[in-house]
C-alpha cells in the first residue's frame, strides 16, 4: 500500500470550503476543502470527455396509434424529450424537441397520446407533473399538479378516457405514500387511500374504477391488492408471506390489466425461485387471496424481467447473467403458444414497449449507448429506427465483458462481469459496485468503465450477494445482519482474479454509488489490505444517522432490508458496521463526492468520512457538487466529475 499527495493543481484551480454540522460541544469543526464544477476548457478538452458525450436514446415508448415514438435524450445538457415518426423513411431525421428548461425524471404516453412527465429541482426529486399534446406543432406543456414541500411522488397511470391520473404521493405526512386520482382537466386532486409507508399504483383498470396496488416488503418484494378508486377499499391479490413463508416480487417486470380487465399479467417469483409470467382472475369487489395463477411463461433457471402485452400475445425478456433475450409469446394460455426469439437484435439490455402489432426495443450495450428498434410482431423482424451517436469513438474499439461464476469462501456461488483491455501485460483493475443493494450490474454502455480499459486498466463489475437476477433467494442473502457477507464477498472476488491471473490485482481500486459507496468504504474498513485506492459517490458512512434521515421511498423499504432503526439491538448492530467506527483502518487513497440536493442520501455521509480519513493523514479528495441530488444529471457536472475521477484512478494504479 501507498499514501499519495492530493492533486494539488486541481484543489487549487477549484478549492472551496464546506461547512460540517456543530459538533455535539458545539465547537465547529473546521470546514473541509473540496472541489466543485466550473466551465473550464478543461473538461470538454479531457480525454474521458469523448466516452461522456457519446449519446443514445434513453428510456423510450411508441404513442397508441403506433406513429410516434418518444425518447428522452441529453443532447442540451440535461435530459428532454424528443419524438421522432417512427413510420418515416428516414425517422431518426425527423428528430423534434418536446420540452425545455428542468431535466425530465420520468415520462408516459396517455392513452389518447397526450404525454405527461416529471421535472424536479437540480434532483431534489420533489416532481412537477406535466402535461404536453405531442402531436401540436409548438409544444406548448401544461402544469398539471405543481410540486409540494412534503410531496415526493411515484407515477401510477391513467384510465383508459386519459381523464384521471392515479399516482402516490407523500405529501400529507412526508413519510408515508398515499394513493391519490386526479381529474387532468382541473387539476384537482383527492386522497384514495392512506398508506403507511410504500403504497404504489402499477395499473388503472381501463374504466378507472380499479387500480392495482403494491405495498413495499423490502426492496425487493411486495404485496399486491386491488383497490377500489371510489371506496378505497382494497382486496388481497396476492400476499405471499401469508400464504406461503416468503417474500416475493410480483412488479419489477411490469403490472397489467388485460383481455378487458378480466385478467392480470405480471412476472413473479411467487411460489418460485425465478420470475414467470402469470395470469389470474381480476377478483372484483370480493376481498380474499387468489387462487393459483396461470403460468404462461418460464425460462429454466432464470428470470423474466420485463413484459408488455402487444397484439395477441406477450413480448418479455429473460435475464441471463445480466444480458437480455428478447421473445414473443403469441396466443398466451392457448396450444398454439410457442415463444419466438426477436431476430435482429444486437446483444445488451433490452427494454420494451408496444402498440398493436408495433413494438419498441430499446439497447443499451457496452458498444451501444441507446439504439431504438421497431420489430414487426407478424414477422418479428426488426430495424434500427435510432442509432447512438458516438461523435469522436470508434465503437469498434469498445469491449464488451464476459460473466464469470465463482465460489465466495462460504460456497455461495456469485457473479460479475469482466472487461480485458487488448494490451499485452497484465492490467490493474477496477471493481465497480452497484447500488441498491437490490439492483443488478449488466452489460450496458458505461463511459468510465470504457474509458478506463482505453487506458489500460480492467473492469470487473461484481453482482455480490444480494443482487437481482440471479433468483429469488440469492437476493435476500444480505439483508439485515448477512449485510457485511456481501462485503466480503468483493474480497473473495479479488481473490479469485488472482488466482485467474487474468489482471494485477496488486494495483486494485474499488468504486461504486449510493448504496456501492457504502460498500467502497466498507470494505476499505473492513479489508484494509485487500484494494490499494477507493471511489465512493454519495455512499453511507454511518448507518445509523444514514436509515435515520432516509428519504421516504428509502424508509418504505428499510425496515426489512436493514430492521427497524429506533430497535436498540438493530441501532447498535448497524452503528457497529458503519464504516465510520472503523475508518481507523483505511490506509489508501479515496476519491468521495456528493450532491448537495441528494434527498436519499445526505452529504453529511459522505462528509463524515472525509473527515475521519484526512484526521489520519490518509488522502481523501471531495467534489461537492451543488445543484445536483442523487448522482449527476447535467453533462457539465458529469464532465467535470469524470475528469476528476480519471485523474484520480490513473494517479493512483499507475
Amino acid at each position: 500500500m501507498k499514501l499519495y499527495a492530493p492533486l494539488a493543481l486541481i484543489l487549487l484551480a477549484s478549492c472551496s470550503q464546506a461547512s460540517a454540522p456543530p459538533a455535539a460541544n458545539d465547537i465547529a469543526p473546521t470546514p473541509l476543502t473540496y472541489m466543485s464544477p466550473d466551465d473550464s476548457l478543461d473538461n470538454i478538452d479531457s480525454d474521458v470527455a469523448p466516452y461522456v458525450l457519446a449519446r443514445g436514446a434513453g428510456p423510450s415508448q411508441i404513442s397508441p396509434d403506433g406513429r410516434t415514438v418518444v425518447t428522452r435524450l441529453s443532447l442540451t445538457g440535461t435530459r428532454q424529450l424528443y419524438a421522432i415518426e417512427a413510420l418515416a423513411d428516414d425517422p431518426q431525421s425527423t428528430l423534434r424537441q418536446l420540452t425545455n428548461g428542468s431535466g425530465v425524471t420520468f415520462f408516459d404516453i396517455a392513452p389518447d397520446g397526450r404525454l405527461i412527465y416529471g421535472s424536479d429541482n437540480n434532483g431534489d426529486e420533489r416532481e412537477n407533473y406535466w402535461l404536453l399534446d405531442i402531436s401540436a406543432e409548438v409544444a406548448a406543456p401544461r402544469l398539471l399538479l405543481p410540486a409540494t414541500v412534503n410531496g415526493f411522488r411515484s407515477y401510477g397511470g391513467f384510465s383508459g378516457d386519459s381523464k384521471t391520473l392515479v399516482y402516490a404521493s407523500t405529501e400529507r405526512s412526508g413519510l408515508d405514500y398515499d394513493i391519490y386520482a386526479a381529474d387532468v382537466e382541473s387539476g384537482e386532486t383527492r386522497r384514495v387511500f392512506e398508506g403507511r409507508y410504500g403504497n404504489y399504483v402499477q395499473a388503472v383498470a381501463p374504466d378507472g374504477s380499479t387500480a392495482i396496488i403494491s405495498e413495499a416488503v423490502g426492496e425487493d418484494s411486495d404485496k399486491l391488492f386491488l383497490l377500489d378508486l371510489s371506496t378505497g377499499e382494497r382486496s388481497v391479490l396476492s400476499d405471499p408471506v401469508v400464504e406461503r413463508g416468503h417474500r416475493a416480487n410480483h412488479v419489477d417486470a411490469g403490472v397489467y390489466f388485460a383481455d378487458d380487465a378480466r385478467h392480470i399479467l405480471m412476472a413473479t417469483n411467487r411460489g418460485s425461485e425465478f420470475a414467470q409470467i402469470t395470469r389470474i382472475l381480476q377478483p372484483g369487489r370480493t376481498p380474499g387471496i387468489l387462487p393459483e395463477p396461470d403460468v404462461l411463461a418460464s425460462a429454466e433457471g432464470l428470470d423474466i424481467d420485463s413484459l408488455v402485452p402487444c397484439a395477441d400475445g406477450l413480448l418479455y425478456t429473460i435475464n441471463a447473467d445480466g444480458f437480455s433475450i428478447t421473445r414473443y409469446l403469441a396466443e398466451p394460455g392457448t396450444p398454439n403458444a410457442v415463444p419466438r426469439e426477436i431476430s435482429g437484435l444486437p446483444s445488451g439490455v433490452h427494454s420494451l414497449d408496444c402498440s398493436g402489432d408495433r413494438a419498441l426495443v430499446r439497447i443499451s450495450a457496452p458498444d451501444i449507448p441507446g439504439d431504438l428498434y421497431s420489430v414487426d410482431l407478424d414477422t418479428l423482424v426488426s430495424k434500427r429506427i435510432f442509432a447512438s451517436d458516438f461523435g469522436e469513438l470508434d465503437p469498434d474499439f469498445l469491449v464488451s465483458p464476459t460473466s464469470v461464476r465463482l465460489l465466495a469462501r462460504d460456497g455461495v456461488e456469485v457473479q460479475g462481469l469482466l472487461y480485458l483491455p487488448e494490451i499485452s501485460a497484465k492490467p490493474p483493475v477496477v471493481f465497480m459496485v452497484h447500488g441498491g443493494p437490490t439492483a443488478q450490474s449488466r452489460p450496458s454502455y458505461n463511459a468510465t468503465a470504457q474509458y478506463l480499459l482505453s487506458r489500460g486498466i480492467a473492469v470487473f463489475q461484481p453482482n455480490v450477494r444480494g443482487s437481482t437476477g440471479f433468483g429469488r433467494t440469492y437476493t435476500t442473502l444480505d439483508d439485515q445482519r448477512k449485510r457485511t457477507d456481501s462485503v466480503r464477498d468483493l474480497v473473495d472476488m479479488l481473490a479469485w482474479l488472482e488466482e485467474d491471473g487474468r489482471v494485477d490485482t496488486s494495483r486494485a481500486a474499488v468504486m461504486g454509488g449510493s448504496y456501492g459507496g457504502y460498500v467502497v468504504n466498507a470494505v476499505l474498513a473492513e479489508y484494509p489490505d485487500a484494494f490499494d485506492a477507493g471511489v465512493s459517490l454519495f455512499g453511507v458512512g454511518d448507518w445509523v444517522t444514514a436509515l435515520e434521515v432516509a428519504s421516504p421511498a428509502l424508509k418504505a423499504s428499510d425496515i426489512i432490508e436493514y430492521g427497524d432503526i429506533s430497535d436498540p439491538e438493530v441501532r447498535a448492530f448497524h452503528a457497529s458496521i458503519s464504516p465510520v467506527a472503523k475508518a481507523d483502518n483505511i490506509r489508501v487513497p479515496v476519491l468521495y463526492s456528493h450532491g448537495v440536493m441528494d434527498p436519499r442520501i445526505d452529504i453529511a455521509e459522505t462528509e463524515i468520512m472525509v473527515r475521519a480519513l484526512r484526521d489520519n493523514g490518509i488522502r481523501a479528495d471531495y467534489v461537492r457538487i451543488p445543484d445536483e441530488g442523487h448522482g449527476w444529471r447535467k453533462l457539465n457536472n458529469r464532465l467535470y466529475y469524470e475528469r476528476i475521477q480519471a485523474d484520480f484512478l490513473e494517479d493512483v494504479l499507475r
